[in-house]
Order: C-alpha cells, then sequence, then structure tokens
C-alpha cells in the first residue's frame, strides 16, 4: 500500500508540473494587468516602472524559471489586487468556505442519487423509476446558474426561509449545496439504477434470494456494494465538475470560496491570485482521484494495493 501511495504521489509531480506551465503561459498571453491598475493618462514612464517592480518587463523564460523557483519553496508570490499581500494567505483563507460548500454538495448528491437509484432499479418500468427518469433528465439538462436563481427567487424572497447570500451559519449552506449537488445527484442516480439493475440479474444474488436471506440484505450487501465501484468511480470524476460549478455557485450567491476569489481574480488579471487557484484545484482533485482508487479496497475485498 505505501509502495502504491508513493507511486502514484510521484505521478502527480509531471502533471503539476504541466499544469502550472500552461497556466503560467495562458496567463501571460492574457493582457497586461499593469494597464488595468494605472490610469489612462499614466505616463510610459509610470507604466515602465510598474511592469518592472512585478517583473514583467523581463522575457518570459526568465519569469517563468523565477516563478518555479519561488513555488519550489512555497511562495505563490504577492497579489496585485489585494495591495501586495502574500498570496498564500489569502487563499488558504478562502478554502475552508469552498471545502464546506464542495463536501455538502457532495453529502446532497449522494443521499439524493443512492436512495432514488435504488428505489429505481427495484422498480423497473414501473412508476418509481418514471419519475426518478424524469428528475434526473431535469437535473442534467438545467444549469446551475439558473438552478440557483430559481432557488433564491422561491426561497430565499418569496418564503424567506434560507439567507440568499453569504456565509452566515448553516442555513446560508443549503440552498447553494443543493444548488451544485442536484446535478451531480442526477448523474449519480442514472448510475446507481443502471448498476443495480445489471447486479440485481447476477447468479450470486439470485443464490442469496434463494438461501431466504432477507430482502435489505440481499439489496444492500449483495447488489448495492457490487454496485457502487462505477458510482465511486464517477463521483470522483466529478470532483473537477465540482470545483467548475463552484465557481459559478459562489458568484450566484455571493459565497466568499476561492471560485469566487478566482473569477476577481481573473477579471482585474491577478496572475499570482488565478495561478495560486488553479495549482490548489488541481491539487484537490487529484488527491481525490486517489482517495477514490483507496475506497476500491474497502468496497470490494477482491482489490488490493500492492
Amino acid at each position: 500500500m505505501l509502495a502504491y501511495l508513493g507511486r502514484r504521489v510521484l505521478q502527480m509531480v509531471p502533471i503539476l508540473f504541466g499544469v502550472v506551465t500552461i497556466i503560467f503561459v495562458l496567463l501571460r498571453l492574457s493582457g497586461d494587468p499593469v494597464r488595468l491598475y494605472l490610469p489612462e493618462d499614466a505616463s510610459e514612464q509610470q507604466v515602465a516602472q510598474m511592469r518592472a517592480s512585478l517583473g514583467l518587463d523581463r522575457p518570459i523564460h526568465v519569469q517563468y524559471g523565477i516563478y518555479i523557483a519561488r513555488l519550489a519553496t512555497g511562495d505563490l508570490g504577492e497579489s496585485i489586487r489585494y495591495r501586495n499581500q502574500d498570496v498564500a494567505g489569502i487563499v488558504l483563507e478562502r478554502l475552508p468556505a469552498t471545502l464546506e460548500l464542495a463536501g455538502a454538495s457532495l453529502l446532497v448528491a449522494i443521499l439524493i442519487s443512492l436512495p432514488l437509484g435504488t428505489l429505481a432499479a427495484l422498480n423497473r418500468n414501473r412508476l418509481p423509476d418514471l419519475l426518478s427518469s424524469a428528475v434526473a433528465m431535469l437535473g442534467r439538462a438545467m444549469p446551475n446558474f439558473w438552478v440557483g436563481i430559481m432557488l433564491i427567487l422561491f426561497f430565499g424572497i418569496r418564503l424567506e426561509w434560507f439567507p440568499v447570500s453569504g456565509r452566515n451559519g448553516l442555513a446560508s449552506l443549503v440552498l447553494p449545496a443543493v444548488t451544485l449537488g442536484a446535478s451531480m445527484a442526477a448523474l449519480l442516480m442514472r448510475l446507481v439504477r443502471s448498476g443495480m439493475i445489471e447486479v440485481m440479474s447476477q447468479d450470486y444474488v439470485r443464490t442469496a434470494k434463494a438461501k431466504g436471506l432477507p430482502w435489505r440484505s440481499v439489496v444492500v450487501k449483495h447488489g448495492l456494494r457490487n454496485a457502487l465501484i462505477a458510482y465511486v468511480t464517477v463521483l470522483g470524476l466529478e470532483i473537477a465538475g465540482l470545483m467548475a460549478g463552484a465557481v459559478i455557485t459562489e458568484q450566484v450567491f455571493a459565497w466568499p470560496g476561492i471560485g469566487r476569489l478566482a473569477i476577481q481574480a481573473i477579471n482585474s488579471l491577478d496572475m499570482a491570485i488565478v495561478q495560486a487557484v488553479v495549482i490548489l484545484a488541481s491539487v484537490i482533485v487529484m488527491v481525490a482521484n486517489l482517495a477514490v482508487d483507496l475506497t476500491y479496497a474497502l468496497i470490494d475485498p477482491r482489490i488490493r494495493y500492492a
């Protein structure tokens, strides 16, 4: 197990290096941040001075080398927008809010998809199956920002059940978590349904029924557990989509996470913050996929990592 973990961690290094290189080059091609921060009537001397103070007057390969050297020491640079504050501190301050939203969204998706997908599979081509299929189609068809706006209008403004913006306790987490988790739940629900239909027709399930095992044991231990491999795989892949969806959801609900921070940084061409957010999101996705691989061994005892 430790050897496997070591190999996976080493595999992450070149991937992360590629991500850093791509985002570094793309940001340098996207425009000049100096022009955004200086007034329109700024002289060329003022522009040159600010560009020199930011190190943007050097060749791009020199800038890249300096950035990689600083990154190796844990220095993510300084923000232009936040008056030269340390980028690592700014991003880490916003990280708990995003992790809280992502965790709540995953919980919503799992609590919806597992029972409804199982119910649909056990009632194939009957009313529960048809209703869950319709719900799944609607969930995948509706974009996150529209769902968020509708939830705000109905539950936030009309009924006044939940706050519509900010991060102020558990109540303020409900609407953004449902917004972000609904689309994922729709996909996972269909996956559970198809997996359960396939598993419940297997010989070992028929054997369990013939032995007179309780129906709940047959469904949960023999059916659902064996259908979870594909479910967990897609759940891990959806982490990347979850991070992307958090950018829009945080903007709609004014949620103070790294997604909203990234939007603000992109609009102001704050290169250091954008780079830090992309690197952090990449690490989160890679760690999540590693966790999914390790979960396989817990679900299926036949899987071992030597």
